[in-house]
């Protein structure tokens, strides 16, 4: 079981560690590389600025019991005149394979669904990251197509090919009584 929480200072060294994995900047072109304290720094300062200004809600995905971080997800608002948003995870490499992300992904948009208006929940996973594809599947989110030859990552030495993925109201996957956060 996982838990949802912003970001805070005391999370720098377990974000630094995860994002040194070359399987996350493999995806995530905005994971630089190294990945320094100073980038975790950056991120949590920006995560901040992000719910302050109501423009994107960055969770850190914990062991409900113990607190250890696992992961982050993301919601950014992509056309707030249109109550529009986007997704976004990471997790890292010791919990993949074990429902993580799948979970966390059902919970962030549950909660961005029923809890702030949003309309539109919208996914993208590289055409080639297959796990990341099955994530948003298992999360309850509907495949609409490919965005061919979307924009050039220089980290990945090609044009990439994203799979468009949607959540609308009342297609979300919440557990049975449970809360989306």
């Amino acid at each position: 079981v996982v838990r949802l929480r912003p970001w805070t200072e005391a999370d720098i060294f377990a974000i630094a560690e995860a994002c040194r994995d070359p399987e996350i900047a493999r995806w995530l072109d905005s994971v630089p590389q190294p990945y320094t304290l100073a980038d975790a720094r950056a991120y949590v300062a920006m995560t901040k600025r992000g719910w302050k200004e109501h423009a994107l809600a960055a969770f850190a995905v914990t062991d409900a019991g113990s607190g250890e971080v696992w992961g982050s997800v993301g919601i950014s608002v992509v056309d707030a005149e249109h109550e529009v948003a986007e997704i976004g995870y990471w997790v890292k490499r010791a919990q993949r394979g074990r429902g993580v992300a799948t979970r966390a992904v059902r919970l962030a948009s549950c909660w961005a669904l029923r809890e702030c208006g949003i309309k539109r929940l919208q996914l993208r996973a590289d055409l080639h990251n297959v796990a990341s594809q099955r994530v948003a599947e298992r999360a309850g989110f509907t495949r609409e197509g490919v965005l061919r030859s979307s924009r050039y990552s220089p980290r990945r030495g090609r044009r990439v090919d994203f799979v468009l993925y949607s959540l609308l109201p009342g297609e979300e996957r919440c557990g049975e009584g449970e809360k989306p956060l």
